[in-house]
């Protein structure tokens, strides 16, 4: 029997680590912890690149230099672009306040009180980059909305309360499933996985 490659995923994010199993199902997948408690080592990446990609890609290809076994990194970012806060928080979505995720909303609803509701456009973007010692590859997608006048649903994190889609409904007033189907994230990932079959 075949062995299955192995991909270390850059992230101990449950959520994260679930969604690509399902989706890499044939391949062994190694989370960030579970790697450095085999090697007993510390292993660390910075992300302080300008974009999504840049971040993406600078966490594995940093990985991939501290590992002594060439196997596939995976690593992303993600994060909102606010259209009347010229992109803002952008690569700072997880780190630009020290505060829970309904709180760091709340601030951005405060930030956005005065903008008109044809102003208030703005995207969820993800991007996955993959490195090993031969092959580095990234990939991108986004997700358009609008920004809500006050937060809406309970199933979600991150800024999906706030997030609205054409439908009128915020991503946290979805089901598991019907945020899935549009996830750019799912998107990301099965684009990852056509380059890693080919």
């Amino acid at each position: 029997m075949e062995k299955k490659r192995v991909i270390l995923v850059a992230s101990n994010n449950k959520g994260k680590i679930k969604e690509i199993k399902d989706i890499f199902n044939d391949f062994d997948i190694i989370t960030l912890k579970e790697m450095e408690t085999k090697l007993n080592k510390k292993l660390e990446a910075n992300e302080d690149a300008d974009s999504f990609k840049e971040n993406a890609l600078q966490k594995v290809t940093e990985l991939v230099n501290q590992l002594d076994e060439n196997i596939i990194v995976m690593g992303d970012d993600s994060g909102l672009k606010i259209d009347a806060l010229d992109g803002f928080p952008g690569i700072h979505t997880h780190r630009w306040m020290d505060a829970d995720d309904h709180t760091k909303n709340l601030a951005l609803l405060e930030k956005m009180k005065d903008v008109p509701d044809q102003l208030r456009s703005c995207q969820y973007t993800t991007a996955i980059a993959i490195a090993d010692k031969n092959i580095t590859n990234v990939v991108e997608y986004s997700l358009y909305g609008y920004v809500a006048k006050s937060p809406a649903g309970c199933n979600g994190f991150g800024f999906d309360e706030i997030f609205v889609l054409d439908s009128g409904k915020t991503l946290a007033e979805l089901t598991s499933e019907q945020k899935y189907e549009i996830s750019p994230r799912k998107k990301a990932l099965e684009e990852i996985r056509k380059i890693l079959i080919k």
